[in-house]
């Protein structure tokens, strides 16, 4: 049982640093015969993203209309144009961008509060919807007739520029304004997974009763928050989505042809969105999730590891879990502007794993339960007395998650029992989606 040789082999002293890069398996394209040849399939043709559809197709219907556009850093085109240039090179008339959690440029670091300012390339007004203003007011949107929403989400709960999107919504609909959804491709719209969040617990890391990967795109998501009535007071807002081309729901992201594009600072990478559902809800806790590196969401660590004895290690330097190659791994948090400022364990050599592979969205949420598990487990009494931080209860979304925990529930129980709620959900979810 994979759990039980976990419990044998968490136990880190990790006296070196392996430094490798996440690997990735590549699949064997498929072929076929036909006639005696062996013929291979067309490739899948590039995503076409709803930014593009909107250039190529709709920008009739934006003349005369002043557009406010909720936009980052990732609201581009696939060779790099920022919409906002885009928009403003075939005379849209933009009037201001909303930027969300981390700013227009996306370089604020995570709980940052972005003040409003003004863009010095286009000198649009940049109105900051995080910190004390989540929602835009009537007056920010008094001098708009349409709202663009352009952003590229990781799929996870506790992102929050779903909670974003939400909020605009809102504001629309009581300011009686139409919003309009660019769609993009999930990274993790391939599976749902994860505890449904408890209504309790609501919060801007989690607004809406949905596991913690709910397998939509924003597009799909705006349709279940207007169709279920998720907006406060019940508000209906009117919406379109304009969406993707050639992409399907059991996509990963290397399938659909698109740059990535950091959507945060400590996503660099598609392989750190991938870990992240998994790993996030270490935030509140003393494990380190790599802030303070150039890889944060690709490892863990803690400052009591490096001093338990000799974990069993195989040839390869590293050992197995649910699918995943675990290599013993020492690192440092540094203060890093624009990613993470105070990390936890600046400037101190801390002890953990480095994730690689991939799995099945099964055994990625198993993995992350397992190493929860195990490093509150091995954590000595000093570190378990204060292990769950304030409010710990929003990351999974419920007061289960930690109580199993404590008792040394295994991985598959407590992943068996969040299983019923899930599958309720995508019932719910499946009258929403847009893609295959």
């Amino acid at each position: 049982m994979q759990y039980k040789r976990f419990l044998f082999l968490l136990p880190l002293f990790l006296l070196h640093c392996q430094g490798s890069e996440s690997t990735t398996t590549e699949a064997v394209a498929d072929t076929s015969f036909v006639n005696e040849r062996v013929v291979a399939p067309e490739p899948p043709k590039q995503v076409v993203t709803g930014a593009e559809v909107l250039l190529r197709e709709r920008l009739p219907e934006l003349e005369g209309k002043r557009i406010a556009l909720v936009a980052n850093n990732t609201t581009r085109l696939p060779d790099g144009t920022h919409l906002v240039d885009a928009l403003l090179a075939q005379g849209v008339s933009l009037v201001k961008v909303f930027a969300p959690e981390h700013g227009f440029r996306g370089d604020a670091d995570a709980g940052q509060k972005v003040r409003s300012s003004v863009d010095p390339a286009t000198g649009l007004p940049l109105v900051s919807l995080y910190g004390s203003n989540k929602k835009p007011s009537k007056e920010q949107l008094a001098d708009v007739d349409l709202v663009l929403f352009d952003i590229q989400d990781v799929g996870a709960r506790f992102y929050t520029y779903i909670s974003t999107m939400s909020y605009v919504m809102e504001a629309c609909a009581e300011s009686q304004l139409p919003i309009w959804i660019l769609d993009r491709p999930n990274p993790n719209g391939w599976y749902v997974d994860g505890p449904v969040l408890d209504p309790r617990f609501e919060s801007f890391i989690g607004m809406h009763p949905i596991p913690i990967v709910h397998g939509m795109t924003v597009g799909d998501y705006a349709r279940i928050v207007n169709g279920e009535g998720w907006l406060s007071g019940k508000v209906s807002v009117e919406m379109e989505v304009v969406a993707c081309e050639h992409y399907r729901h059991d996509m990963h992201w290397s399938e659909t042809g698109l740059p990535w594009v950091a959507p945060s600072p400590n996503l660099a990478t598609e392989y750190a969105a991938y870990l992240y559902p998994a790993l996030c809800w270490f935030e509140p806790t003393p494990v380190s999730i790599g802030r303070g590196t150039d890889s944060a969401f690709t490892m863990v660590g803690s400052s009591w590891l490096a001093s338990a004895p000799t974990a069993r290690i195989d040839e390869s330097g590293s050992f197995e879990l649910y699918g995943h190659a675990l290599f013993p791994f020492t690192f440092t948090p540094r203060s890093l502007p624009g990613k993470s400022t105070s990390p936890k364990y600046q400037d101190r050599e801390i002890a953990g794993y480095r994730i690689h592979e991939r799995s099945s969205g099964k055994a990625l949420m198993l993995l992350g339960v397992s190493l929860f598990s195990q490093l509150y487990e091995s954590a000595p009494a000093s570190e378990k007395k204060g292990y769950f931080k304030q409010n710990f209860e929003r990351w999974p979304g419920n007061s289960r998650f930690r109580a199993q925990i404590e008792a040394g529930d295994s991985p598959e129980a407590i992943y068996d029992s969040w299983q019923q709620e899930v599958e309720a959900f995508k019932v719910v979810r499946g009258r929403y989606l847009g893609y295959e």
